[in-house]
């Protein structure tokens, strides 16, 4: 997309109030312009076919046609990055990894009641969301169909992340960076995050050391991930629960709507779930992991930070580099957003760039170092 020029979008979703509503949320933001609105898929093709924009945002409950078969469809004959826009939460979490699938950048869960409150409260994540979108690469019905999610559950509340860690005391402070045998790996990934980490996960063996990772997606979104990925991987996949062990071979994905944080006891690993205030506008957040890595694990740990939109994680991995851990960002071809990796880069705490295809061998590399 030109610099400088608006991100053009079409709205479609059969609720005229959430149309409405809608609309005045992106339009709020300067970068944005809605080009259009549409009822149901019949509508947009029509437009689509008059004006192409930049982003769809789509709803998957519509009359004539549903918005995942219209993905599917758009995806293989003419594709734009879609963001979903669904009050589908607990009972259509399986359609709603369809639609990630099908190649969905983003999801936005709106709620079943309140919507237009809702929206306006959360302008900033949905613009973000819209924003992030149009910069994706996509392309066509072969694209991997790389995604990730965002709750909309309340306003935005910009804190960092000292918020949720206290500082270290100092004397625990050589006792956390001490070495033990064993290497633990802490991820963080967001916009394209979802097949993305998929890809490097398949490639891990099953005695891999152990994995802890921040994927931006809603609550009762990560749970139906993990297990989707824990039926793919020689790698054992589970949403983290607090007080899990972090052990080789076991990946732990952050549940979606809570704060996952890295602690030691001893030669131990474990992880704490938290409630807490958003960082760096999200919850759970890649640098509330990563700064947690960083004071429990030191040089014991490796930093991984994918693709994604903005820059949380950025902070946390300069932290983890200079704590002594090794830290990896995939590079820009293979991203299909270049922002949280970008930023780690341009901060000068990553040692190793490297595409998506190479990440795991990366990881198992650092691991031996």
């Amino acid at each position: 997309m030109p610099l400088g020029r608006k991100v053009r979008v079409l709205i479609v979703d059969d609720s005229a109030t959430v149309r409405q509503t809608l609309a005045a949320v992106l339009e709020s933001d300067p970068q944005i312009e809605v080009i259009g609105v549409a009822s149901d898929p019949f509508v947009a093709a029509r437009r689509i076919r008059d004006e192409v924009p930049d982003v769809i945002t789509l709803d998957v409950e519509m009359p004539r046609m549903d918005g995942i078969t219209f993905l599917r469809k758009l995806m293989a004959q003419h594709p734009v990055p879609v963001v979903m826009c669904s009050s589908l939460v607990e009972s259509g979490t399986e359609t709603l990894m369809q639609a990630l699938e099908a190649g969905a950048v983003d999801i936005v869960l709106k709620p079943k009641v309140g919507v237009a409150e809702h929206l306006m409260e959360s302008r900033i994540r949905i613009c973000d969301a819209v924003k992030a979108a149009a910069s994706a690469k996509v392309a066509g019905a072969r694209r991997p169909p790389m995604a990730l999610a965002r709750p909309i559950h309340e306003p935005e509340k910009r804190l960092t992340a000292d918020a949720m860690l206290p500082p270290p005391k100092a004397s625990m402070a050589g006792k956390a960076m001490a070495r033990t045998t064993e290497t633990i790996v802490c991820i963080g990934a967001s916009t394209g995050g979802t097949e993305a980490l998929r890809a490097v996960l398949e490639t891990l063996p099953p005695d891999s050391p152990g994995i802890v990772i921040v994927q931006h997606m809603p609550e009762k979104f990560t749970a139906s991930f993990a297990k989707r990925l824990d039926n793919l991987c020689a790698v054992s996949v589970k949403e983290a629960e607090d007080g899990d062990t972090v052990l080789r071979g076991r990946v732990l994905i952050a549940p979606g709507n809570k704060h996952t944080i890295l602690e030691r006891s001893g030669a131990r690993y474990y992880v704490s779930v938290k409630d807490g205030p958003l960082v760096s506008r999200h919850r759970p957040s890649v640098d509330v992991l990563f700064r947690s890595a960083a004071r429990s694990a030191g040089s014991n740990a490796v930093g991984v930070i994918m693709t994604g939109m903005g820059d949380d994680g950025a902070r946390g991995m300069d932290e983890m580099k200079q704590s002594g851990a090794f830290t990896i960002a995939q590079d820009e071809a293979t991203s299909v957003v270049f922002g949280m990796p970008k930023e780690a880069i341009t901060r000068g705490c990553v040692d190793r760039v490297a595409p998506l295809q190479q990440l795991g061998a990366e990881i198992l590399k650092a691991s031996r170092r």
